[in-house]
């Protein structure tokens, strides 16, 4: 399961989106926080660091988590400009 490339797909599909996504990572406001996208979950552990993961409930609502991944700010944006420009997404370009 490549965690980045599903991602991508399942959260950078609208310009709404990809706007909020973008805002969440380069805010300086926000120092840590969780972004909760259609599938995926951003975790912001600092200013410059992420994981980006899909949860689960199990029967019982615990929280799973299967697979995740962790990247660093300006290579996490690089993705996600590339991926928004393949989609014909405008991207933002003073982050």
């Amino acid at each position: 399961m490549n965690v980045m490339e599903n991602f991508l797909q399942a959260e950078i599909n609208t310009q709404e989106l990809y706007q909020d996504i973008i805002e969440f990572i380069t805010s300086y406001h926000i120092r840590k926080g969780e972004f909760e996208g259609n599938e995926y979950v951003i975790k912001k552990m600092d200013q410059t660091n992420f994981i980006i993961f899909s949860e689960y409930e199990d029967e019982e609502g615990n929280r799973e988590i299967h697979a995740a991944k962790s990247i660093y700010k300006n290579n996490l944006i690089e993705q996600i400009n590339g991926y928004a420009e393949n989609k014909e997404i405008s991207i933002i370009t003073d982050v």
